[in-house]
């Protein structure tokens, strides 16, 4: 079943750029407050292990804790964790204190990772990432569920409790088959802001993702309990006056972000701006525009909590807190009364 048509709005940010690290985490801290501020439920970043420039937080649970310390409402989420080169144990404990001190307001999002030298550089094998993953992601949520830590027998069980935060357990995942495990675990799907390798549409690709994370939800333990799915959509929003001034803001940041790309082999070369924003998948333009572009993405109907944010552009504090505030008063407010006329699927 579809869930209501209500979505919560969060925003997303990698903390990049090449400024002293405590100089982006202190006007990231102001960031997150101006975000409750304006109204939004959720903030959320990224792990990012040794990369000088494109997200320079290793320790998201540390940080949130800061930002748990000048927040009280608004939800802190991790999207993701790289929960296959951690102890998953671990990240129960740090977890479970965070959720502790601030008020049961934790998203906690994991995933795989992508980076094959990160992994190297713990001492972990790239060829048996996903098998390490899904014992990880499991051994993870026995943990919070409160049994025993010792497999097969009685003893130790995770303090603080948390069990609560089973319900708020995320992953994500390219793929079909990631969507069917894990909504047979019954954990919430993160979607990325686009689906870099596919050659299909970003919205398309991700459909067939969260299609099969439904179905799946549906025969699972949590579903028999009530539980509903729960679909995070990352999305870039950048609105502006115009589509113009939008371009202009983002072309600095796109262009370093496309050049990366090319170099992976993700993105073809010579695609220019425009091109780079629309496999980039990002909604740009006069809020009118960016909300009728969101509105038509396939993902919405299903979507729990809108995720946006601002990269693949690099604007300045200023401009990132003007991008929010026209998203939180005048881009979800139209897109909202859109959907609100728009059948939703059987």
């Amino acid at each position: 079943m579809p869930p209501s048509r209500p979505f919560r709005l969060g925003f997303f940010t990698h903390l990049p750029g090449d400024a002293h690290p405590g100089e982006i985490y202190r006007r990231t801290l102001e960031l997150f407050q101006a975000a409750e501020e304006l109204g939004y439920d959720s903030g959320w970043v990224a792990q990012h292990h040794f990369q000088p420039n494109g997200g320079r937080l290793p320790s998201p649970l540390l940080y949130l804790a800061a930002v748990a310390e000048r927040t009280s409402t608004l939800r802190l989420g991790t999207a993701v964790m790289m929960l296959g080169a951690e102890d998953p144990l671990r990240v129960a404990e740090d977890a479970s204190v965070l959720d502790a001190l601030s008020g049961g307001r934790l998203e906690l999002g994991v995933g795989t990772g992508s980076d094959d030298s990160v992994l190297a550089a713990f001492g972990l094998s790239a060829d048996d990432r996903r098998a390490r993953y899904s014992l990880h992601v499991e051994r993870l949520g026995r943990a919070l569920t409160g049994e025993s830590l010792v497999t097969g027998q009685d003893g130790p069980v995770l303090e603080p409790p948390a069990e609560e935060l089973t319900s708020r357990l995320w992953e994500s995942t390219l793929r079909p088959r990631g969507g069917q495990d894990i909504g047979s675990r019954g954990n919430g799907l993160l979607l990325a802001r686009a689906a870099f390798m596919s050659s299909d549409p970003t919205d398309v690709d991700q459909r067939r993702v969260a299609d099969t994370y439904l179905r799946a939800f549906a025969g699972s333990a949590a579903a028999a309990r009530g539980a509903t799915p729960r679909i995070g959509l990352s999305r870039t929003v950048f609105p502006a006056a115009d589509r113009r001034s939008a371009l202009a803001q983002l072309a600095d940041g796109t262009e370093s972000y496309a050049r990366g790309m090319v170099e992976r082999g993700w993105f073809p070369a010579d695609l220019g701006l425009e091109g780079y924003l629309r496999r980039a998948h990002a909604h740009y333009g006069h809020p009118e525009e960016v909300a009728a572009s969101l509105a038509a993405d396939l993902l919405l109907p299903d979507t729990t909590e809108l995720i946006v944010q601002v990269q693949p552009g690099a604007p300045s504090f200023g401009q990132i807190l003007r991008v929010l505030e026209l998203i939180a008063h005048e881009v979800v407010p139209s897109l909202r009364e859109r959907l609100s006329h728009t059948p939703v699927p059987a």
